[in-house]
């Protein structure tokens, strides 16, 4: 039997204060100490659980993106310690489901046998319901006991099913936004951007190439993404949804965040390169 030590989120392994740990811990509260706020001040009225349903699950999601982010920002940014709050990022998606599914069930009049009911008839529900389990077992095993109990191989192949409950997330963002889907398209532009640069970086491809190419290729297919799903579920015409991304009346579309965030990825490697090659010259400088 494997004993768990607790060990404080702001520390590192060797028990030192991290200020970077606790400043993602602090943070990851934000969002729910804002919309409990707002639910409190009567600002979520008139339905202030469904409110919070929506909001609960937007983090969830943003959060699953979030620690995806982390390793190719640490490779951009040459920041490796930046590696030590992923798992604290994913626990956190985790927490956001959680609240997400029990606040459904508050809405539902803690009618459990209902609730089971709709998870089961509704696809949407079904959807969400399933990447929950999936964020569940990846935040059981988050811990470092969990870690040498599977051992490292078995739990690394585990924890790569967050790809896919990234995009099981993301797909019932669309089915219960309906109508509205911008925040889902930009969340499919994030996540390809993510996913091809990881897929560049296993083939050894030039971390600034691949950021290039991620940055690039995202956009095209956000754009395609929001044209052909506005073409499929609402059936509007697929290239008046393409035009709409050049048309001024209509800035912005969710193509021009992905493309700050692509622009965001370079100019943090460049910024980097710049100050590598300054520093390198101050020190021959000062030989």
């Amino acid at each position: 039997m494997i004993s768990v030590k607790w060990k404080a989120p702001w520390r590192e392994r060797n028990g030192r204060f991290s200020p970077l740990k606790a400043a993602v811990f602090a943070l990851l509260f934000l969002p729910a100490l804002w919309f409990l706020t707002a639910a409190a001040t009567g600002a979520l009225n008139p339905k202030p659980v469904t409110e919070l349903i929506h909001r609960s699950g937007d983090w969830a999601i943003r959060l699953v993106l979030l620690s995806l982010l982390v390793t190719p920002l640490r490779k951009i940014a040459e920041w490796p310690k930046l590696i030590a709050v992923r798992r604290m990022v994913g626990v956190a998606a985790f927490a956001y489901a959680f609240a997400h599914l029990t606040l459904y069930i508050v809405d539902q009049h803690y009618d459990l046998a209902h609730v089971a009911s709709e998870i089961a008839l509704r696809f949407y529900l079904t959807i969400g319901f399933v990447t929950l389990l999936g964020l569940a077992a990846l935040a059981a095993t988050s811990t470092d006991a969990m870690i040498r109990r599977l051992g490292a191989p078995r739990w690394n192949r585990l924890h790569k099913i967050v790809y896919g409950l990234a995009a099981l997330g993301i797909f019932h963002f669309y089915l219960q936004s309906k109508a509205d889907v911008f925040e889902p398209v930009a969340m499919t532009g994030f996540y390809l951007q993510l996913m091809l640069f990881r897929a560049l970086i296993k083939r050894r491809v030039a971390v600034f190439v691949a950021a290039s190419v991620a940055a690039i290729l995202g956009v095209g297919l956000t754009i395609f993404a929001e044209a052909a799903w506005y073409a499929v579920r609402r059936h509007y015409d697929f290239w008046e949804v393409i035009a709409a991304n050049i048309d001024p009346d209509m800035f912005p579309r969710p193509s021009f965040y992905v493309a700050v965030a692509g622009a965001a990825a370079l100019a943090i490697y460049l910024g980097r390169f710049w100050l590598k090659r300054r520093a390198s010259r101050l020190l021959a400088a000062a030989e």
